[in-house]
This record gives C-alpha cells, structure tokens and sequence, in this order.
C-alpha cells in the first residue's frame, strides 16, 4: 500500500464527510418525514442507511462501468449532471406533494372544542381532533410507500466527486484499490448522514414544538421541495 494510495484513501474518506454536510438533501429528508411520522429509531436507521448505499452504488457502479469500457470521465460527469437534475426535481416533486397532502391534513385535523354536561350538571368543555381517530387504509398504504419514494429518489442521486476525484485516480493503481477508495467514501458518507440524522432528530425532540404538530408533514413536505429546490439553483 502505497502512500499515494494511503492520500486517496484519506482523501476519500474527507470528500465523502464535506459532500454529505454540505449536501443538506443528504440528512434533511430523513430528519423531517421520522419528526413528521414518528419513526422509531430502528426505522430512522434502516431508511437512512439504505437510502445512502442506493446513493453511493447508483455511482460506483457507473464508475467501475465507466473504467471497464475507458469511457473518458467527462462523459461520465456529463451522465451524473443529468441525474443531478432529475433527482432535483423528484425531490422538488414529492416534497411539493407532501406539503400539499400535510396541509389538507393539518386543516383536517384541526382542533375544535365538545360541550358535556356531566351526571351533577356541570358542564364540561373539551379540545380534541377526529383525524387520529379515522384510519383508513390508504393511510397505512402511504406510510409504507414514502421509505421508497426516498430510496427511488436516492438512487437517482448521484455522488458528484466520487467518480473524477475517486475512482478514475484510484485506477491507475488497480481495480481493487478503486474498490477500497469506493468502500472508504461510502462509510464517510453513510456515518455522516447517520450522524448528523440522529443528533438532528435528538436535538427536535427536546424542543417544544407541540403546537406545530399539527404541521409537522406540511413542514417536512416544505423541508424536501427546499432541498429540490436548493440542488436545482444552487447545485448542492
């Protein structure tokens, strides 16, 4: 092992830790739709960590593809700018979706107040919602569904820096140190989201922030159509 490759190797590992902090479409998906729907942390792992490996092999499997045919990398960056897009606007798309699906909920579910007299004749008012108390089936059917539309849209995503500044150096040495360069940027990248996942959603939960529960899907729908939009104009 040389210590050219000992640098890439580091190199890596440090590309993966800043593209993902600074990414914010990497951690802020997670974090809004686990506050909005109440993920227990086991869920908020899985969805994360499988949405990072979908991100990660969309592009090294691209990048060993792009080395074996010696397709030059510009062609490749070319091919990686065009997933950009499109995983912008998806996220664009769903998050606009979902705002739009938690402010028909949030309107709903408003609170209202009941009247009840009680059996010595004092009356007795009350604040309750009814939507908790109504579940339908198509509820469940999109709880389920949104871990994939965010792998779908993951897996679209591509890691920009991986294949020029990763890959194509790493193979002037071999193909197995490609994949150990590979190897050493997906961790960076899966333990940064993860981190950054959990001490978010944390920190969320120890602020009070009752009384905008009743927003909280509108919010996290408004949170994924901002990192859209922050991709598409800022190319985060």
């Amino acid at each position: 092992m040389t210590s050219e490759f000992i640098v890439l190797a580091a190199t890596a590992a440090g590309i993966g830790f800043i593209h993902t902090i600074i990414g914010p479409d990497h951690y802020l998906p997670f974090i809004a739709l686990s506050k909005a729907r109440g993920w227990p942390g086991i869920k908020t792992f899985m969805v994360t960590f499988l949405c990072g490996i979908g991100h990660i092999l969309s592009s090294v499997i691209l990048g060993f593809i792009g080395i074996i045919l010696g397709i030059a990398v510009f062609k490749l960056e070319a091919i990686e700018s065009l997933r950009a897009d499109w995983a912008s606007w998806f996220l664009i798309s769903f998050g606009f979706v979902y705002f739009i699906w938690g402010m028909h909920k949030a309107f709903c579910n408003k609170p209202h107040e009941h009247i009840h007299i009680h059996e010595d004749g004092q009356p007795h008012k009350h604040t309750h919602t009814h939507f908790e108390k109504h579940v339908h089936v198509h509820g469940t059917e999109t709880r389920a569904l949104t871990p994939w539309v965010l792998f779908i849209i993951f897996v679209f995503g591509p890691c920009e820096p991986l294949i020029p500044l990763i890959m194509y150096p790493a193979a002037r040495h071999n193909m197995f140190a490609v994949a150990i360069v590979a190897l050493v940027f997906g961790i960076a990248t899966i333990s940064t989201m993860l981190g950054i996942v959990f001490v978010s959603s944390y920190g969320l939960s120890k602020l009070p922030l009752r009384s905008m529960e009743r927003y909280s899907h509108a919010l996290a729908g408004f949170a994924i159509f901002a990192c859209g939009a922050a991709i598409k104009l800022f190319g985060l």
